[in-house]
């Protein structure tokens, strides 16, 4: 393919990936913001754009029972000390607080406070939300092979 016909950079799977993907956290926390479940004070931080899908990371990956915070790095591909700074952002909204590990006197454990329970529910709800959405906008069918196919390829580290 001739370097002048650059159209398969606009095209490509991972682009289309990276769009979809910043399009869902777009959706997910935008009906976050709008969800009376929410703690008004998380909703008006999500609404103003301040709460973003680097966030999100923390949501995805932060055990029930609480996590190392050197493991929700690895788990969400960032470093230790970017993350850190994402716990030290949702320490002072109220979602997480950090623990001593009962296992490891050395280390802390990152845990989710109430609101931050009620936070991961809003969370979910949302997601269930915009699948939702996905499903009519693309179809059943479709929306069942893209999942299919999404979940082959991440080889089930999703």
């Amino acid at each position: 393919m001739p370097l002048h016909d650059d159209a398969w950079r606009l095209t490509h799977f991972g682009r289309l990936l990276g769009h979809a993907m910043r399009r869902f956290d777009a959706r997910v926390l935008d009906l976050m913001a709008h969800n009376v479940e929410v703690p008004l004070a998380l909703s008006n931080l999500a609404a103003r754009a301040q709460v973003s899908a680097a966030h999100i990371h923390i949501t995805r990956h932060l055990e029930l029972n609480g996590t190392r915070l050197t493991d929700l790095a690895d788990r969400a591909g960032m470093s230790k000390q970017a993350m850190g700074d994402l716990v030290d952002q949702c320490e002072a909204w109220g979602l997480v607080t950090r623990e001593a590990d009962p296992r490891d006197a050395r280390a802390r454990v990152v845990q989710f406070t109430p609101t931050g329970l009620a936070w991961l529910q809003a969370f979910k709800d949302a997601v269930a939300q915009a699948e939702r959405e996905f499903r009519v906008e693309v179809g059943a069918e479709v929306a069942t092979v893209v999942a299919i196919g999404l979940e082959a390829y991440a080889g089930g580290n999703a």
